[in-house]
């Protein structure tokens, strides 16, 4: 391999290993053990194994077919795994989770019978034709769905009146990293092949890097401020908030979102988060966590009364919650007893 080949390889390679390593980490190691962190770890190990079959490919034509079978498969999951990521930032988990366990059984069965069935090494023809079409098109067919889930961010972006917060934009990075991936796949006959791993390879850091911008941004924001010791805010306006907040948190349920921070509430309706800040603390005599946690816990209660026979790890998921033992310590904290003694009356 001459120097030109060595250094494509590692400009391509660099962006497929660290994500697998991301991937590992979202999937095993992250402390955050949410429904999103799974899906995130399950698009970049989906992502990985393609391109790294491609660059292999490449570099080896003579690569093993079950390898390539194994790359064009893995592809038939990249969609899913980013829709259900989108999802799972989005709407409720419990509905996200099951509708996700359908789909992927479904594709799971449908891919491992298909391989049997039809292996690539005996029908190459089918599987650079009709079946790569199809893993393409059922593709794009996610990014699309993903792609209405947005609309709300996308039409921020377009308007340039309200900024994006943290969680927003890694939505918006994972899916237009994953339609780059796509369009360059597609029109591989056109350009090359391994321009799906220069790709990769560039919007993977370039996703990194306006994330870790945006992250230090706002914390720096939320380090710098704003003195009101001496500022009140008129008894009016504070109605007035007071009723936008909980018609925001009521209809759109964003305490369910266990990323939800002062920035995000803060633009939902509008005001500065140090007056959002100043009107929980001075008016309410509360922090932002614990007024978002009597939320959660009064869902929690609806949930508990009406769904006795639901595992409290779902229960706390649904509610916003993280982990088992942050919903056991918000809820007796505001309850005063334990999830199950409060199913029993007791």
């Amino acid at each position: 391999m001459n120097l030109d080949n060595q250094l494509i390889f590692f400009f391509s390679a660099l962006g497929a290993f660290n994500s697998t390593v991301l991937s590992i980490y979202f999937l095993l190691f992250a402390k955050s053990k949410s429904v999103s962190n799974y899906f995130l770890g399950g698009l970049l190990a989906v992502l990985s194994i393609r391109v790294w079959k491609s660059l292999f490919f490449y570099f080896n034509p003579q690569l093993s077919k079950i390898y390539l079978q194994i790359g064009l498969s893995a592809c038939f999951f990249i969609g899913p795994f980013l829709y259900f990521y989108i999802s799972s930032k989005s709407l409720g988990l419990k509905r996200v989770r099951n509708n996700f366990y359908i789909q992927f059984l479904i594709l799971l069965v449908l891919t491992i019978i298909t391989g049997v069935l039809y292996p690539y090494e005996n029908y190459v023809d089918l599987w650079c034709d009709y079946f790569y079409r199809i893993i393409n098109y059922q593709w794009l067919i996610y990014i699309l769905l993903s792609a209405f889930l947005l609309k709300n961010v996308f039409l921020k972006i377009i308007r340039f009146k309200e900024k994006l917060n943290y969680s927003e934009t890694w939505k918006v990075s994972v899916f237009f990293g994953v339609f780059v991936i796509w369009l360059a796949y597609f029109t591989a006959n056109y350009t090359s092949y391994i321009t799906g791993g220069f790709s990769f390879s560039f919007v993977f850091y370039l996703s990194g890097l306006l994330i870790f911008y945006k992250r230090n941004k706002e914390y720096v924001v939320s380090v710098k401020k704003e003195k009101y010791a001496n500022v009140t805010i008129e008894e009016e306006k504070v109605t007035q908030y007071l009723k936008e907040i909980e018609n925001v948190l009521e209809t759109e349920k964003l305490f369910k979102n266990p990323n939800l921070t002062l920035v995000t509430l803060a633009q939902k309706i509008n005001i500065r988060q140090q007056l959002l800040s100043q009107l929980l603390n001075n008016n309410l005599n509360k922090s932002f966590s614990q007024f978002i946690n009597e939320y959660r816990i009064e869902e929690a209660k609806k949930l508990l009364k009406t769904h006795p026979h639901l595992k409290v790890e779902v229960i706390a998921e649904e509610c916003g919650y993280n982990s088992k033992s942050t919903f056991y310590t918000a809820f007796k904290k505001i309850t005063n007893t334990t999830p199950v003694k409060y199913v029993k009356g007791e």
